[in-house]
């Protein structure tokens, strides 16, 4: 049965959707903190400024909580964190400027909000130092439930 068969790579697909994620999120904060890969949006390759509001505390969070995400530990903390922070984005900074995520140019923040959401309630899959800590947990006999694939 196919359907089968795509249940079997769900955890894959949703470490390789964690990573890939992650690694946008971790390239947006590192550029507007640090000037590097074009630098912060409408800055021609600057940074944002030390301590500004909201701009730099946003990207530390998606500096830490990208990098989080990418190799997978806290997936579901930092997730969450991230999330907010993108609905955040989206209500105080885009949608004063129009209704719609493509008439306010918010479409980046609505999808991280609900790509980390998502994350937030499946985990973070496959190839994630979260399974790590519970493969370890599980060898010294703590039970620890096994994540079975989601059902559509």
């Amino acid at each position: 049965m196919p359907s089968a068969r795509l249940n079997s790579a769900q955890p894959y697909a949703l470490g390789l959707f964690r990573i890939v994620v992650g690694l946008l999120f971790t390239a947006h904060g590192a550029a507007s903190l640090f000037g590097v890969l074009g630098g912060a949006m409408g800055t021609h390759g600057g940074t944002v400024a030390t301590g500004t509001w909201p701009g730099w505390y946003a990207a530390v969070i998606q500096l830490v909580a990208g990098a989080l995400v990418l190799i997978g530990l806290g997936t579901r903390g930092a997730a969450l964190i991230a999330s907010g922070s993108m609905a955040f984005a989206y209500f105080d900074i885009h949608q004063q400027h129009a209704l719609l995520p493509i008439q306010n140019g918010g479409e980046p923040a609505v999808m991280f909000c609900w790509a980390f959401l998502l994350l937030v309630f499946t985990g973070s899959g496959a190839f994630g130092l979260d399974r790590l800590f519970v493969r370890r947990a599980t060898a010294q006999d703590e039970r620890v439930p096994e994540q079975a694939p989601i059902a559509a």
